[in-house]
């Protein structure tokens, strides 16, 4: 049976409450699992993709209402003066789990025209936006977790930003004081855009996972293609680092994302990566 319910801001003890029943929110989204790009935070998802986190129940920040056993009967009805107080919708369709973060913006308070067999005018009526996709869905006997936007999804499971790992400034000024780089005079761990802080997290276990020997191989491999871009001093093996732009491409270069096109021989940087296989 499917079932509309909602989590209520505020309530520790039974926080979710029954909105419809017997009607589904969604669209049943069909995705093939295996296609789903394991969540990267510096990953650029196409149009039609998604990201995934398998072993969803396992993880510290799956919400409990997930990890137990469904029934409608365990929930109270949502009472008028509580929907204002909505802080996301869920959908259980098939005994999957389709959310939606509510936001302000989605609650409108407006005359409409309603067309059906005759057209009606609604004054004043309130209402709240359903929007074409959902923001998260969780596959209950696959127990993977797919969503398109972390930020969006980060008040529906708290702690899941821990996946988008931001180095601290103590972080930063360990990577910062690496063997292969010098600072520029004016550029410091407070220069380093939020951004970088995150690609920084990525690429210090990146460098952790790495010999010596391909460490120095990193060097040339960047030199190869940023020379013109990145100041690099071979008698030292140091890139000279005197600004944000130059820290990303740095970073970009950490990651392996600078390529060769095969046919054209082009030279190239990928915005996103996806293993294989």
């Amino acid at each position: 049976m499917d079932q509309i319910l909602a989590k209520i801001k505020g309530l520790r003890k039974k926080p979710y409450f029954k909105l419809v029943s017997d009607q589904a929110l969604f669209d049943v989204v069909a995705v093939d699992l295996n296609s789903c790009v394991p969540y990267d935070p510096d990953h650029n998802l196409d149009e039609d993709a998604w990201f995934k986190i398998e072993q969803f129940s396992k993880k510290n920040f799956c919400i409990d209402l997930l990890k137990q056993n469904f029934d409608s009967k365990d929930f109270d009805d949502l009472n008028k003066e509580q929907f204002s107080k909505i802080a996301y919708i869920f959908s259980v369709q098939d005994d999957n789990f389709y959310f939606q973060k509510i936001t302000p913006s989605l609650f409108i308070k407006r005359k409409t025209l309603i067309f059906g067999e005759t057209v009606k005018l609604e004054k004043n009526q309130n209402r709240l936006v359903v929007n074409a996709l959902p923001d998260a869905v969780y596959f209950k006997v696959t127990d993977t977790l797919i969503f398109r936007n972390l930020a969006t999804i980060s008040s529906i499971f708290k702690g899941i930003d821990e996946l988008y790992k931001e180095a601290t400034s103590a972080e930063v000024k360990l990577f910062l004081d690496e063997s292969f780089i010098k600072l520029g005079k004016d550029y410091d761990v407070n220069n380093v855009s939020k951004p970088n802080r995150k690609r920084i997290g990525l690429a210090m276990a990146t460098l952790a996972a790495m010999s010596v020997v391909d460490k120095t191989k990193m060097l040339s491999y960047i030199d190869g293609y940023c020379e013109k871009k990145l100041r690099f001093e071979q008698q030292n093996n140091k890139f000279e680092i005197s600004n944000d732009e130059e820290l990303k491409l740095l970073l970009y270069g950490i990651e392996q994302r600078f390529y060769t096109t095969p046919f054209g021989h082009e030279k190239r940087l990928a915005n996103s990566v996806q293993k294989l296989g």
